[in-house]
């Protein structure tokens, strides 16, 4: 698993250092210093656990959490503080473990392996997703069900409805039970389910990336691979989408990725 370490003391990053180095499996990417460069690295690095001081100088800890809670890659993060009143805030993002300093490495070591159990629940919840996003593709092809794509997608305006041509939309974002159809020109909001969406829209006009993203292929302006196994699409409209581990094959194949 891929570290990356955020403390402002560098005694305190040489001290998990050292004692992550004597875990198998275990491989620190980085360090930072501050709430700033720990958001900077984040994004660079991609790891797999973030391991953070609540107290630091910029945006604390809590504030590097809550700003993670919907990228599509967080990595699972454990705290590291000398004060125990900031647990309570720890679980309300969902840390996987909250250890008090100094820390021990019987601690540390039950952490990083409750952050693993973590890491590899989220990728079966995956490729269920997956699984189940290719059964609702499979169900809502013309050939299965007997008719043709939708053209148009009707959304609430101020005045009645408004007519969105497929053409038009460049990327599609989920939002809980409501979708965001980005046009060039606009967003539209529309209540429903990207599953439910799925099935009446033609696949090769937008092809889905991620549990929470469709694309137009002609929209993507360039693709990056930040790592292994990572694959992120920056849109013409400046947007930057991360492509579902599940997804890059299939990414690959319709965006004909050398």
């Amino acid at each position: 698993m891929r570290v990356l370490l955020v403390d402002d003391e560098p005694l305190a990053l040489d001290r998990l250092a050292v004692a992550l180095a004597e875990m198998p499996d275990i491989e620190v990417v980085g360090t930072a210093a501050d709430g700033v460069e720990a958001l900077e690295r984040i994004e660079a690095l991609r790891p797999d656990i973030a391991i953070l001081d609540v107290q630091m100088p910029g945006p604390s800890g809590m504030t590097v959490a809550r700003s993670l809670a919907h990228a599509p890659l967080r990595p699972e993060l454990v705290f590291v503080t000398a004060f125990d009143r900031y647990a309570a805030d720890a679980f309300e993002v969902e840390a996987a473990d909250y250890l008090l300093k100094p820390v021990r490495f019987d601690r540390l070591r039950a952490a990083m392996e409750r952050a693993r159990r973590r890491l590899s629940q989220r990728e079966m919840r995956g490729e269920v997703a997956a699984l189940q996003a290719m059964l609702d593709s499979l169900r809502a092809s013309p050939a299965a069900a007997g008719r043709t794509w939708e053209d148009a997608i009707w959304v609430p305006g101020r005045q009645g409805r408004v007519r969105v041509p497929v053409a038009s939309i460049d990327w599609v974002e989920a939002a809980k039970d409501y979708v965001m159809l980005n046009t060039a020109s606009r967003s539209h909001i529309l209540r429903v389910t990207m599953a439910a969406l799925e099935r009446r829209l033609d696949p090769s006009q937008l092809i889905r990336v991620h549990r929470s993203y469709f694309v137009r292929p002609e929209a993507v302006a360039r693709v990056e691979r930040p790592g292994r196994g990572m694959m992120r699409l920056l849109l013409r409209d400046g947007a930057e989408l991360q492509v579902g581990p599940n997804y890059i094959e299939a990414v690959t194949a319709a965006l004909r990725l050398p």
